[in-house]
C-alpha cells in the first residue's frame, strides 16, 4: 500500500463540534503519527496539526468530513517523498 507524509491543518473557531472533531481523528488514529493542539484565547479559537503517513483517499477523506464541521476548517500539505 503506498501511502503519503502529510500535515493537517485543523482551526476551530467554533467549539461546538469539538466532539465531533474528535471522533473522526479517531476513527483515523492508525494512519496518525502526531497530534498537537494549541489553544489561542485572544482569538477565541484553536489551532490544531496532525501529522500522518496515510493512503491519499484516507488522507483527503478524513480532511473533507473535517471541513464539513461548522465552524471548523482542514487543509492538508503533502510531504514531497521518493517511494521506498
Amino acid at each position: 500500500m503506498n501511502t503519503r507524509v502529510a500535515m493537517i491543518s485543523i482551526v476551530v473557531e467554533k467549539s461546538g463540534h469539538v466532539e465531533e472533531l474528535n471522533r473522526i481523528l479517531h476513527e483515523y488514529s492508525e494512519y496518525i503519527v502526531g497530534r498537537m493542539g494549541v489553544p489561542y484565547p485572544k482569538r477565541d479559537i484553536s489551532l490544531i496539526s496532525v501529522a500522518m503517513d496515510a493512503p491519499s483517499d484516507k488522507i483527503s477523506a478524513m480532511t473533507g468530513k473535517i471541513g464539513m464541521l461548522t465552524g471548523i476548517t482542514s487543509k492538508a500539505l503533502y510531504a514531497k517523498l521518493q517511494e521506498e
